[in-house]
């Protein structure tokens, strides 16, 4: 398959979860277009497979979904799914683990060099951990970020909006765990 035509099953894949997760809280189009705060033709053409979407647009739906990113993206393969691109972040799930207390998904994370990303609050409780092997990240809560060598990690609340960049001219690369706790609300 060409990588043209497995991104199109990909998106279409992640179209139809959006829907299932949708129909499930049993929120209409308008509704969760309101509480993620994109427009509804947005979310209809994501539905609908006839758009890609950002790593930006995926976490504002799943957070209004109250649910784990992880949810809305396809398994492909043998344990990895396609990489979701941000601003400044491409991430690629490895795994999910779910036990009783919390869903923590595991991520190959790569943040470009030159740019910045800036994510909204996810659902309370959340929390991110980085481990950086190559490249200077930057990342954290917006108002005290960390900046982590390589060898080097660091934890923040996602829960708060929060930051991904890089310092020098080179690419950062990372494993990123986000721990989501069983039951969180959802930040609004």
């Amino acid at each position: 398959m060409s990588d043209d035509s497995n991104q199109l099953s990909v998106t279409a894949a992640v179209g139809e979860r959006l829907r299932r997760l949708r129909e499930a809280r049993q929120l209409s189009l308008s509704e969760l277009a309101r509480r993620a705060r994109i427009g509804k033709a947005t979310l209809s053409e994501l539905e609908s497979g006839q758009r890609n979407p950002t790593l930006e647009t995926l976490y504002a739906l799943t957070t209004a979904l109250e649910v784990p990113l992880s949810a809305a993206i396809p398994r492909v393969g043998e344990g990895e799914t396609e990489a979701l691109r941000g601003a400044a972040v491409d991430a690629v799930l490895v795994a999910r683990f779910d036990d009783t207390e919390a869903t923590t998904e595991l991520y190959r994370l790569a943040i470009r060099h030159g740019r910045r990303q800036t994510s909204p609050a996810h659902a309370a409780g959340v929390t991110e951990h980085l481990i950086v092997f190559a490249g200077t990240a930057v990342v954290g809560p917006a108002t005290a970020p960390l900046e982590l060598d390589p060898g080097a990690s660091g934890a923040w609340p996602a829960d708060v909006e929060h930051v991904y960049s890089t310092l020098g001219d080179e690419d950062v690369s990372a494993a990123l765990l986000i721990r989501y706790p069983t039951g969180a609300p959802t930040a609004r």
